[in-house]
């Protein structure tokens, strides 16, 4: 009974808030290869920009189903994110972030050798269901056994990987494509995840501190379950309605929804009545800074997956650039987006909300002469006549971005932080995937009449988006220059 007792002491000293913090906290090395895991996961929504026309040319696959290898990934990972943060609360960080990293890499494996679009767009599902419970691990580990300054700066080390993982997609994924190895064409942005994966493996199972929430949060099963079948049945008629004539069932599948949508509601509301907590939560979603935040992000997010989809087809299908070059094309507007990340939060704090506004005229500024470009130029368009346009556009993103995720965190309390922002990115994932399904239909439906008409009429779309965006605004919570920047966090 004695050593029962004992070893179970042990373990929960383990397992305690605080415990790895006063022993030395997380190795440095630790930090890196729990980054790496979220580097590998974040890149691989953007990974398949760049080579889906050579996954067209391999696998014959059809506009709609290109749509859906994307797609199908960000919904998965939208649908499951606040899962895999209570999962790990509930069962163990490591042991959450080692089998979903397994599952990852095994689903990647599934992605190179895919004999077929069916298991491409099957093993890519799985890919984004897997990230889902990946990613909460690796802030959570760090909220909960880091402290101080080494905090700060793995929290910001997050920030920047995530900022430079869609660039660094495109231009990895462009730079395989193109190298050809071995005759494989584009099946390489998928296997290289393999070595990557185990390596990361083996180093996380023996320097990442097993660590869980002494008072983790219900599943919630049901709510899940719900929103995952309403994102299914808006998304898959949306991306599929156009190529094949819109028939019946597209239909029946948008009223079926509308239907879901509001049932999940229902269950949510009900759910936090009985004292529970929901997936999102109704009462936390009707805060101003919530529900006017999450209103921006999400049309934020619809037009920037819309961008980067429709941007890498058009330089390749349109311009006829080969997978390396439309992975470079990019390069300009990352480079500015990460840069004004850095200062972004300086002057969100000095100047409010009039920065995001600001931040807003300067992406709309560099789509209108993006689309300028296009038009006169095509199709003797270079990577440099677009550079300017493109560095503007990232420039503007990255103000919009750090301060509609700092916005909508703003009346949050403090204990409802990790739900508040599970909620944020749940929908900001949502927003890429319905982005691609409807404005790629869009471009789709369009590019015969000519691709540089086709992608200027995506653009005007986005252009409306971003000038709802400058003026909404002014709709936002007031931001202090005390108010700490809103991070993404995950429940602890």
């Amino acid at each position: 009974m004695t050593t029962t007792t004992s070893s179970s002491r042990a373990r929960a000293t383990a397992l305690s808030p605080h415990a790895t913090a006063r022993a030395g906290g997380l190795h440095p090395a630790g930090v890196f290869i729990l980054l790496a895991g979220a580097f590998l996961s974040i890149m691989d929504f953007f990974i398949t920009n760049v080579a889906l026309p050579s996954i067209d040319a391999s696998l014959h696959a059809s506009a709609s189903s290109l749509e859906l290898v994307i797609a199908g990934y960000g919904v998965a990972y939208a649908t499951l994110l606040v899962l895999g943060g209570r999962l790990g609360d509930r069962y163990g960080r490591r042991r959450v972030f080692l089998g979903a990293l397994v599952g990852f890499v095994l689903a990647s494996l599934t992605c190179g050798v895919a004999p077929g679009v069916g298991v491409l767009i099957g093993a890519r599902i799985i890919q984004g269901a897997t990230a889902a419970l990946l990613i909460p691990q690796v802030l959570a580990t760090f909220h909960q056994v880091l402290e101080g300054e080494r905090k700060s700066r793995a929290v910001a080390l997050y920030g920047a990987t995530s900022g430079i993982a869609a660039v660094v997609g495109q231009l990895v994924g462009g730079l395989l494509v193109s190298a050809d190895i071995a005759g494989t064409s584009w099946r390489p942005i998928f296997l290289v995840n393999v070595p990557i994966g185990v390596i990361v493996l083996i180093v996380a199972a023996h320097i990442v501190p097993a660590t869980r929430s002494p008072h983790p949060v219900g599943i919630d099963l049901p709510g899940t379950v719900l929103f995952a079948a309403t994102l299914t049945t808006l998304l898959v008629p949306l991306t599929e309605g156009h190529s094949l004539g819109w028939p019946w069932w597209t239909w029946l599948l948008l009223a079926a929804a509308v239907v879901l949508g509001a049932t999940t509601y229902v269950v949510e509301k009900r759910a936090e009545q009985r004292g529970e907590v929901p997936l999102l939560p109704p009462s936390l979603l009707r805060l101003p800074s919530m529900s006017r935040g999450l209103v921006m992000v999400f049309a934020f997010s619809i037009g920037f997956g819309a961008f980067m989809f429709v941007f890498a087809l058009t330089i390749q299908n349109g311009l006829h650039a080969d997978a390396l070059h439309g992975g470079l094309a990019i390069l300009p507007m990352a480079l500015l987006f990460f840069a004004g990340s850095l200062f972004a939060p300086r002057f969100i704090g000095r100047f409010g909300r009039a920065a995001l506004s600001a931040g807003a005229v300067v992406q709309l500024a560099g789509l209108v002469s993006l689309v300028a470009v296009l038009l006169v130029k095509w199709p003797h368009v270079s990577l440099w006549a677009m550079a300017v346009p493109l560095a503007l556009a990232g420039a503007g993103q990255s103000m919009l971005f750090a301060g509609l995720f700092r916005s909508v965190l703003a009346d949050v309390p403090a204990h409802l932080g990790g739900i508040g922002s599970g909620a944020l990115i749940t929908l900001q994932q949502s927003g890429l995937a319905l982005g691609v399904a409807t404005l790629g239909t869009l471009y789709i439906s369009l590019a015969p009449h000519g691709v540089s008409h086709a992608f200027a009429g995506v653009e005007y779309v986005h252009m409306g988006i971003v000038a709802l965006l400058a003026v909404g605004a002014a709709a936002l919570p007031r931001f202090t220059a005390s108010a700490p920047a809103a991070t993404p966090v995950v429940e602890a």
